[in-house]
């Protein structure tokens, strides 16, 4: 009965041991592009990397939902052993759970006609709070669309210490009942701030709605539809310990699969709206990929084409903010889109160093993934996102 429970957990592990699903790989000429000119990445990666701004990277451009470059660089871990970056590693995405997790949850929720984006979060959590004006009294609620383009009011972040030594950890309760209550900085609608705590209100409302784990939830109507066999929320046991490390901690050992976000990891318990979805290049392709396909791959379904529309473009009466639903077009976080790309741009960027750009216009992706969290918080990828979306773009030739 051992061996036979023994045999079980190794089928099990190779579900996370071999190789993803990936995207067709064509020639760069094939798709567009001048092979010399897209090869400039690799300067502007190892000049990076020689700068100590982060310790390795993978990118990965894709063109008509087929891979034109795919190539690893430096090293996944430099602490507390050297080891090199491979293409199929998995990354901590950290915000980028926002739209590829979260908001896209949201969207199936308004597909299935379960959610809208006029919806009251107090019609959820009736312990929410309205914004009210100092001088006239009024009020004014706070809306799902608020919470998906950054612009409900809500503070950046929460004092996790703080939150941990009053209430415990995790305590995603008690977080939640913190976000209702906490001070907001403006009315809804009126200015863009970029907070996390939008998306982890926005996920706990999906968890009202749907009576599951937002991890289930996105695993089930998003990631295992699309064969992303590299993505999770909470990795955990074989899974976790195929993913690039980042920042060290105080017992000098990386974090390894475990979420780096202080909020998704003390007080959410790994299992957040805002951070801690792992995934690689390949999947992340995949799932580019049902967003330039209308919200369908491989005959899997996971949004309409209007929701997809929707999503990825600026909501009327937002314009001046520059977000769509979860997604980013063209606020002041959307410099990882560089230059030349179209205005239809969108995509969105992560604290870890990862970033995710979608063309629609020319159906390019460019997906580049670092840890410039490793093995201390000092890294920089601003600049280096900038660089790298231009030489793709402007290596196009057709």
């Amino acid at each position: 009965m051992k061996k036979i429970f023994l045999f079980i957990i190794f089928l099990f592990s190779l579900i996370y041991i071999l190789p993803a699903q990936s995207l067709p790989v064509a020639s760069p000429f094939d798709l567009g592009f001048d092979a010399a000119r897209l090869e400039q990445a690799d300067a502007a990666i190892q000049k990076a990397i020689d700068q100590k701004d982060i310790p390795g990277a993978v990118l990965l451009v894709t063109r008509y939902n087929k891979i034109a470059y795919r190539k690893a660089y430096g090293y996944k871990e430099i602490l507390p052993q050297k080891i090199k970056m491979q293409v199929t590693d998995v990354f901590d995405l950290a915000s980028l759970t926002k739209p590829m997790s979260t908001a896209t949850s949201a969207m199936i929720l308004i597909d299935r006609g379960e959610l809208r984006l006029l919806d009251k979060v107090k019609d959820f959590f009736p312990n929410f709070i309205s914004w009210q004006s100092d001088s006239t009294k009024s009020k004014e609620d706070m809306r799902i669309i608020h919470l998906m383009t950054h612009t409900s009011g809500l503070p950046p972040y929460a004092p996790v210490e703080e939150l941990k030594k009053k209430y415990g950890s995790p305590e995603p309760d008690s977080l939640l009942a913190y976000i209702a209550t906490v001070k907001r900085h403006h009315a809804p609608g009126k200015y863009f701030k970029y907070s996390c705590l939008n998306f982890i209100t926005l996920q706990r409302i999906i968890e009202k709605i749907t009576g599951q784990s937002i991890k289930d939830f996105a695993a089930q109507n998003i990631f295992e539809p699309l064969q992303m066999t590299h993505t999770k929320i909470d990795p955990q046991g074989v899974f976790a310990q195929q993913c690039v490390p980042t920042q060290l901690q105080k017992n000098n050992k990386p974090l390894t699969g475990v979420v780096h976000d202080p909020l998704a990891r003390v007080m959410m318990g790994c299992v957040s709206g805002n951070a801690g979805l792992f995934s690689n290049a390949d999947d992340m392709a995949l799932f580019a990929a049902m967003m330039l396909n209308h919200g369908s791959w491989q005959g899997k379904r996971i949004l309409s084409p209007a929701a997809v529309e929707t999503a990825t473009r600026i909501p009327a009466g937002f314009e001046k903010f520059g977000r769509g639903l979860g997604w980013d077009l063209n606020s002041a976080y959307s410099s990882n889109q560089g230059d030349l790309f179209s205005d239809k741009t969108f995509g969105h960027t992560g604290y870890t160093g990862t970033s995710l750009i979608i063309d629609p216009e020319r159906e390019i992706v460019v997906i580049l993934l670092t840890n410039r969290v490793h093995p201390y918080d000092k890294g920089h990828v601003v600049r280096l996102r900038s660089l790298v979306a231009n030489i793709v773009a402007g290596a196009v030739i057709k």
